[in-house]
C-alpha cells in the first residue's frame, strides 16, 4: 500500500529520494537553471514536506512551498522503480489538498521541457503553462506552470 504523509527531509529516505533528485539536475541543466530547495530550506516553517512510502521504501518525494498569495510545488521526484506508478500523482494530490487546507488561490511551479514526464503529470493534473513568477530569473530551460484553486 503506497502512504503519502509529512516527513523530514533529513530522514535517511527522503534524503536519498532528495539527493538522487539534485544529482540528475546537476546533471540535465547548468547550475544557474537549478532552482531546487536543499535540506535546510525544506525543514523552513512556510515548507510542507511530503514522502511516498511503501512499506519502509520511500519511493518518492514533494513539497508545498507557502508563498505570499499561492503555493508553490517543490521538490518533485519519484526513484525510477516507481515510475508509472501513480507515486507522483499522490504526491501531488497531498500538495493539493494541503495549499486547499491552507485556503491558497493557486499552485505554481517552475519545471523544464526536458522533463516531459513531469510536464505530462502537471497538465493531466490541471496545471498550464504561465510567465515567470516569483525570484526566478529568465533561461532557456524553464518552464513555469499554475493551477488555480478557487
Amino acid at each position: 500500500m503506497l502512504i503519502v504523509e509529512a516527513a523530514n527531509p533529513r530522514d535517511p529516505g527522503p534524503r536519498a529520494v532528495l539527493e538522487a533528485s539534485h544529482a540528475l539536475m546537476r546533471a540535465l541543466f547548468p547550475p544557474e537553471d537549478n532552482y531546487f530547495l536543499d535540506l535546510d530550506a525544506l525543514c523552513g516553517d512556510s515548507i510542507r514536506f511530503f514522502a511516498a512510502r511503501q512499506g519502509e521504501k520511500t519511493l518518492g518525494t514533494g513539497a508545498l512551498a507557502i508563498m505570499e498569495g499561492y503555493g508553490e510545488v517543490k521538490s518533485m521526484f519519484t526513484t525510477p522503480e516507481a515510475r508509472g506508478k501513480g507515486v507522483a500523482a499522490a504526491l501531488l494530490r497531498a500538495i493539493e489538498d494541503e495549499a486547499r487546507a491552507l485556503s491558497l488561490p493557486a499552485l505554481r511551479l517552475e519545471t523544464a521541457e526536458a522533463l516531459d514526464s513531469a510536464m505530462r503529470l502537471y497538465a493531466r493534473h490541471g496545471f498550464t503553462r504561465r510567465g515567470i513568477f516569483g525570484d526566478y530569473r529568465p533561461n532557456q530551460t524553464s518552464v513555469f506552470m499554475e493551477k488555480p484553486l478557487v
